[in-house]
């Protein structure tokens, strides 16, 4: 008796990765969203027969929910794929490039500027509420932790890049976030500076001080401080320019310091 051939495949997890696709995401300063090209990445935990027209699915509920991407469309995106696919876990990423306009701090002249964006949502069911996190990456000048501020121009800079994820109620807005990690570095990043705004970041870089575990402390201090925001990490990458390597330090809100020891009337 010959034994019948079963070409169904059952598999865990099923998705696609690294799909370029227009979007629009949340914007504080456009209330359509800015447009931008995100890298899609989805999986999804199955416990049935994989059938190749599923990514056929996956493409189409995309197509219905690429506008104004944020923590509400996103958790409207798990429900559609929960539920089309029967998954009993499902992961969407989308990475994508946001500019902001900034103005150069002394010949006040506008410039675009570039920052790298992750909204990542996780769900189990349908009934279950998604966590959606932010993240952004925030490049700025802080002082080199070998300078001597008690040498004449002893004090330097370094590039310091600050990955802020944040897990909240409703939408964080990267114009927020990139303003309240501006507010407390040494120097601002653009992607254009005058004569004169090079000579002002120069001269305050070597009379000021600010390194970046001052830093993480003031921004993580001010996330602490948002009642909206459930959650929050900070990596920061250092680049010292006498090293060939970067430097990190990390925090992030846990169950054993809430909010950073806040009062509840804050």
């Amino acid at each position: 008796m010959t034994e019948r051939t079963d070409d169904r495949r059952f598999l865990v997890d099923v998705g696609l990765r690294d799909l370029p696709f227009p979007i629009r995401a949340v914007s504080r300063n456009q209330a359509d969203g800015q447009s931008t090209i995100a890298n899609i990445s989805i999986n999804a935990r199955i416990m049935r027969a994989f059938e190749a027209r599923w990514i056929d699915k996956f493409i189409h509920i995309l197509h219905s929910h690429r506008d104004n991407i944020g923590t509400e469309t996103l958790r409207d995106n798990l429900k559609d794929y929960t539920t089309e696919l029967e998954a009993t876990a499902l992961k969407i990423d989308f990475d994508y490039p946001f500019f902001i306009e900034k103005t150069t701090p002394v010949t006040r002249e506008k410039c675009l500027v570039r920052y790298l964006c992750r909204y990542s949502a996780k769900g189990h069911s349908v009934d279950d509420p998604a966590a959606v996190i932010f993240k952004i990456q925030v490049p700025c000048i802080t002082t080199y932790p070998a300078s001597n501020a008690k040498s004449p121009r002893g004090l330097f800079g370094q590039l310091s890049i600050l990955d802020v994820a944040v897990q909240s109620r409703a939408d964080v807005y990267p114009e927020d976030i990139v303003e309240l990690v501006d507010r407390h570095v040494l120097a601002s990043v653009y992607s254009f500076l005058g004569e004169e705004d090079q000579q002002y970041i120069i001269e305050k870089v070597h009379v000021e001080e600010k390194t970046s575990v001052v830093v993480v402390d003031e921004v993580k201090e001010e996330l602490a401080r948002d009642r909206n925001i459930e959650w929050y990490a900070i990596d920061c990458s250092n680049y010292g320019m006498l090293h060939s390597y970067s430097t990190v330090i990390r925090t992030e809100k846990s169950a054993w310091v809430p909010f950073s020891g806040f009062d509840d009337h804050l």
